[in-house]
């Protein structure tokens, strides 16, 4: 296969990659919005508080690490942005992508009832965390921009949620499948999404990253993500390479991810 074939075939699953799934959601929107409208009953059926969970479960998290680091340790940060305004937007950020990586390992799993037996569009699985955790972080993010940074921030604040819901897709095909055929990797994750937490400019300026450990700040793209958070909803700075690592490696991935998925669709059901 020539350089140029193969190019061409790769920038037809990039294209595919992006499209297709979202053609596949508008084609069975009624199915998916009942599997959410499921999804959010089955959390909060029987509390007091029903829906109000899905914001206030972040929100709990969020005043606890705040309790810790600025209320017991009094953290400070040089520069114009308070130490709490910072942490709060990189660390709703940080919430939203744990939530939607985390729930994408065990999706096509939690679902196999619905798909074991009959005909389902399998699809639209590894969308149901991506969009249900991007309708509450819109929200969540939306209130907590308009309080520190002004209301002048809410749109930006909603198109951070949208683009890391872009950025997300591919992840989310990728480690569905993942997932499914290594189960080992359910056991490592969750060790893996913490140290991506304190390997990430959330809890610290990338400037207070020791200049021996400042490469990881290079090969970690949600610290790019975050540079490029903090810079569109608090003004801080942020450099091309920010931008261009973490768009190169979603270009790098949309495609193959997708093909990935659609080529161990019919084995899905074989391994459960």
């Amino acid at each position: 296969m020539t350089a140029f074939h193969f190019l061409k075939r790769y920038f037809i699953a990039t294209y595919t990659g992006l499209w297709e799934p979202f053609q596949i959601a508008y084609k069975h929107r009624y199915l998916l919005f009942l599997l959410i409208r499921r999804d959010i009953t089955t959390c909060t059926s029987g509390t007091l508080l029903g829906k109000l969970w899905l914001i206030i479960q972040p929100a709990l998290q969020i005043l606890a690490f705040w309790f810790l680091l600025d209320v017991v340790l009094k953290i400070k940060f040089p520069g114009r942005v308070a130490f709490v305004d910072y942490f709060l937007i990189g660390m709703l950020s940080w919430f939203f992508i744990s939530d939607v990586l985390t729930r994408s390992l065990t999706v096509l799993s939690e679902f196999a009832a619905l798909y074991q037996r009959t005909v389902f569009p399998v699809a639209i699985l590894p969308l149901l965390p991506l969009l249900l955790s991007a309708t509450l972080y819109i929200i969540v993010m939306s209130i907590t921009a308009g309080l520190i940074e002004g209301i002048s921030s809410v749109p930006i604040a909603i198109l951070t949620i949208i683009l890391l819901t872009l950025w997300l897709l591919p992840f989310c095909y990728l480690l569905s499948i993942i997932g499914l055929f290594i189960k080992d990797i359910g056991q490592f994750f969750p060790f893996l999404i913490s140290i991506t937490l304190y390997l990430s400019p959330i809890l610290y300026m990338p400037s207070q990253m020791p200049e021996k450990m400042q490469w990881i700040l290079i090969i970690n793209p949600i610290a790019d993500l975050m540079a490029l958070i903090h810079a569109g909803l608090q003004g801080l700075p942020w450099t091309y390479a920010n931008f261009l690592r973490p768009f190169g490696l979603w270009l790098l991935l949309l495609g193959p991810a997708w093909v990935l998925f659609r080529r161990a669709e019919p084995h899905i059901r074989e391994m459960l």
